[in-house]
């Protein structure tokens, strides 16, 4: 009787002792955009105030970055010059009886072209990914191939004068340092290239070069560096067109090539080296 007793006892306590401590799992909290993770420990132990706290980076999440974007397209000039006026005709000298200044003296070739380096573009996002802010800052460098044989007379009152030298090569070149501005659509929301997205927008850009590089038989090669009567300020429309990873840009300017004299507007189209 009293070992059936003892056994009982000892079962009971066994049964006491194999009985561990429930464990706790971590409670959490989010107030607004901050997620508050609290540790599973006794309460009162100075374990029980430490807190993790997790930031979503909504920054990172919006805004994208693509660095170094290239541009490669072809350059031409919108003439919208009156040369019956004053203006144009006192612009151009060396003229002779019967060619007064005209179209054909500012005439550019088919391999004028235009190269942009744009050393960032940030695309941010302004309505779920799908309508965004997209800006940069970059270069631009126009390459203008004249078929005529003008060249540029920097000075007090600049001007065009022709040559009665036959240039093998007449090419005027410009650089800008330019910022653009534009609205993205991307209908499919991703900040990665893929599907059909449009931007469209301005530009500002500064005029910091400019040279009248040209090359004969009985010259060689010279080069004159200017103002030249060229516009400081160049505003431009620009456009970008992508569907997948092929990108064409596009831009023309709303402010002319020339301070005065002549109404030209440079304007490119183009192919985009961007991964969106």
């Amino acid at each position: 009787m009293m070992t059936g007793s003892v056994l009982l006892c000892l079962g009971a306590m066994a049964q006491t002792d194999t009985t561990g401590s429930p464990v706790k799992s971590p409670d959490t909290l989010r107030v607004g955009s901050i997620l508050i993770v609290k540790d599973g420990k006794e309460s009162g132990t100075a374990e029980d105030s430490r807190r993790n706290y997790h930031h979503p980076s909504r920054w990172k999440n919006n805004v994208s970055t693509n660095w170094f974007v290239v541009d490669i397209g072809f350059a031409n000039q919108d003439d919208k010059t009156n040369y019956n006026s004053a203006e144009a005709q006192n612009f151009v000298h060396g003229q002779t009886a019967g060619h007064p200044a005209a179209q054909s003296d500012f005439k550019v070739k088919t391999g004028s072209y235009n190269f942009n380096l744009w050393l960032f573009m940030q695309r941010m996002s302004l309505v779920k990914r799908v309508v965004n802010l997209k800006y940069g800052v970059g270069i631009e460098l126009y390459k203008y191939f004249y078929k005529s044989d003008i060249r540029y007379i920097d000075g007090a009152d600049p001007y065009v004068e022709r040559q009665d030298v036959d240039f093998t090569c007449n090419k005027l070149a410009l650089d800008y340092v330019t910022v653009p501005l534009m609205i993205n659509i991307n209908p499919n929301g991703n900040h990665r290239s893929g599907g059909l997205n449009i931007s469209f927008g301005a530009s500002a850009g500064y005029l910091y070069g400019a040279r009248n590089k040209q090359r004969s038989d009985d010259f060689g090669k010279q080069k004159f560096s200017g103002d030249f009567n060229l516009e400081r300020w160049k505003l431009a429309y620009i456009g970008e067109l992508g569907l997948g990873p092929v990108r064409l840009y596009g831009s023309y300017a709303i402010t002319p090539l020339h301070q005065y004299g002549v109404d030209q507007h440079p304007y490119t189209v183009g192919i985009r080296f961007s991964s969106w």
